[in-house]
């Protein structure tokens, strides 16, 4: 464990940074657009351009890192995203702003695909959950820290910009001053969509839907708070809280998950998503109560997308899991992107409490889809079902899993499998 962490220690402390500068820019921008006055559905399709980039980037990042490695995709990303949000403080304008959301969307893919294939070639398939829930959480502290950096400068003044400009520069230095070599990176085979939706209906739906929540917590939560709280120390709580719930949550789900069937945790998950929106629009702005329901909120939320991955690979083969991360990842980028549009023009046409009502929505559809299933299809025993902790399918919902080798991924899933069975023969034997 320890000696694959050190191999790792460089890109976990680069992919630090950069998330609390994206964390610090995805707040400051919707505020900032919020004070120059663009309005609501402007901002919302703004705003959706940097999951456009994600979209984008999850598959442009695979195929630079191919032709000229890790280390130089990182370098010239980094730079680019540095450029792009230094651009922002330089020329306001809505349409060049989307413009270069989508050139750092594209970026921070580029970010997810080099970090995540790096740890999977650095890590064993025994300590490779370990090492990506560490990755995780490292994503979680950077996106949620980020947000406090917003109190230290007016947010109408370049100063955040540079600011978030000299994060990500930094973000640079260990992977560059790194000793030792970057891995070698393989693509796996991809799995269309369509032979994933045949093979798991919820997991493709639920991941998209799960995305447009996502995207709408993210791309309008800015916005909403800069209308109903104001003071940017109390928009900076607000957008931390969703990622505070979500690092209080994030492993007790997925150990949930893992001792029960996921179609109850989804169930549950998002019924407590509801219940917390509902809440969240009738509670007091000014309490302490709003900011602990929005905890909840997150918490329920952010884990979502791993338990869609997880009951995916419960239905999938072994040699399918890696290939199908690239189907996962168009289904959950159209919801990133189409969310804050469709939830922005209802903002904007009925008010700024369908921030809220629209998540609901979002999660609503995601509890009925699973109630159909559930109907239509019988689950799998727990027994059989992947591990979620152990096999550390805990990840982004933005960037694609590439293990460093698929074919020796998918042995060790089966000799997993094959250990168990063994294991319940012995047990069977011995009872009779």
């Amino acid at each position: 464990m320890w000696k694959d962490l050190a191999a790792c220690w460089a890109v976990l402390l680069g992919i630090g940074f950069m998330m609390l500068a994206n964390g610090l820019q995805g707040t400051l921008i919707g505020l900032r657009a919020t004070l120059e006055g663009f309005s609501t559905f402007t901002t919302g399709i703004m705003m959706s351009g940097y999951f456009i980039g994600i979209f984008i980037g999850s598959f442009l990042a695979p195929m630079l890192v191919k032709r000229v490695g890790h280390i130089r995709v990182f370098s010239a990303l980094a730079s680019l995203a540095s450029i792009s949000i230094l651009f922002h403080g330089v020329y306001i304008d809505p349409v060049f702003w989307m413009a270069m959301r989508v050139v750092t969307g594209i970026c921070f893919a580029g970010f997810y695909v080099v970090t995540e294939s790096w740890l999977n070639d650095r890590a064993s398939n025994e300590t490779r959950g370990k090492i990506l829930s560490i990755y995780m959480v490292m994503i979680t502290l950077g996106m949620g820290s980020g947000q406090f950096l917003l109190n230290l400068a007016q947010p109408q003044e370049i100063d955040l910009f540079i600011l978030i400009s000299v994060i990500i520069s930094f973000g640079l230095i260990p992977i560059l001053l790194t000793a030792k070599p970057a891995p070698v990176f393989q693509t796996s085979t991809k799995m269309s969509v369509i032979e994933l939706y045949q093979a798991s209906p919820l997991a493709v739906i639920g991941n998209c839907l799960t995305g447009m929540a996502h995207g709408t917590i993210f791309g309008l939560g800015a916005i909403y708070a800069s209308a109903v709280l104001g003071d940017v120390k109390l928009i900076s709580w607000f957008m931390a809280c969703f990622m505070i719930g979500s690092l209080v949550t994030l492993w007790p789900i997925g150990y949930l998950s893992d001792r029960i069937s996921r179609r109850l945790v989804m169930m549950a998950i998002s019924i407590i998503s509801i219940l917390a929106c509902l809440m969240a629009i009738i509670t007091a702005k000014d309490s302490l109560l709003f900011y602990l329901v929005i905890v909840l909120l997150g918490g329920a939320a952010m884990p979502m997308y791993s338990i869609c991955i997880a009951y995916a690979n419960d239905r999938l083969k072994p040699h399918q899991i890696v290939g199908a991360s690239g189907s996962l990842v168009m289904v959950s980028g159209i919801g990133l992107s189409t969310g804050p549009i469709i939830v922005a023009f209802f903002m904007e046409f009925y008010g700024i409490e369908f921030y809220f009502w629209g998540i609901a929505t979002v999660f609503s559809m995601i509890l009925a889809f699973t109630l159909v299933r559930i109907g239509s299809r019988a689950g799998i025993k727990v027994e059989d079902q992947s591990q979620l902790i152990a096999t550390g399918t805990i990840g982004t919902p933005i960037a694609e899993f590439n293990a460093p080798d698929a074919i020796e991924y998918a042995q060790a899933v089966a000799r997993d499998e094959t250990a168990l069975l063994d294991q319940r023969e012995d047990i069977t034997e011995r009872s009779l």
